[in-house]
């Protein structure tokens, strides 16, 4: 989103209500995208407020006006990897809470899988680069400044991602064919 680069200079100048006002420019977008990584909606606001958090004690230090919007989404794509990163710590179950979740695994497998469930099964990388190129419109050169990578590697992402769905996908599908 372009911004009006007065208020994203008023912001770097130290102005809290332009950079309040920035962020409720980006807050619709902003849920959006950490919805897409993190699956749910209070993992999603807890990665937004510490992202906006962190970019407004370090907007002093962004160089380019222009590239706000990149660099708050940067900052927040960060926080929601840092999110998921804490939650795959293995916690303990009791023996009926075990059995029960096998059991809810079964009934999802008889029920084909969606786009959603998909996407979270690809590696990191590629489902960034899918979320951002196809939920998020963000052309391939800012996909590479998002996520600090170079053009090709996005485009790599992007291929094996899209393979990878495919695969799953069809997979679902054949194995819900024959359990009819």
């Amino acid at each position: 989103m372009e911004h009006d680069l007065s208020i994203v200079k008023q912001a770097i100048a130290g102005n809290k209500e332009a950079f309040e006002q920035l962020l409720i420019l980006e807050e619709e977008k902003l849920f959006y995208a950490a919805f897409s990584y993190v699956g749910q909606k209070e993992d999603a606001l807890d990665a937004i407020q510490e992202a906006a958090c962190k970019a407004y004690l370090t907007v002093h230090q962004l160089k380019h006006p222009e590239f706000f919007s990149t660099w708050l989404f940067r900052i927040l794509i960060h926080e929601c990897y840092r999110l998921l990163k804490k939650g795959q710590k293995i916690i303990p179950y009791e023996e009926s809470e075990l059995l029960n979740r096998l059991q809810e695994q079964e009934n999802v497998m008889a029920n084909p899988i969606d786009l959603s469930d998909a996407i979270h099964q690809l590696n990191h990388s590629q489902q960034m680069a899918i979320i951002l190129f196809y939920y998020h419109d963000l052309p391939i050169k800012e996909i590479s400044e998002v996520m600090e990578k170079p053009v090709s590697t996005i485009k790599t992402y992007l291929h094996r991602g899209k393979k990878q769905l495919k695969r799953e996908l069809e997979r679902s599908a054949t194995f819900n064919e024959k359990a009819i």
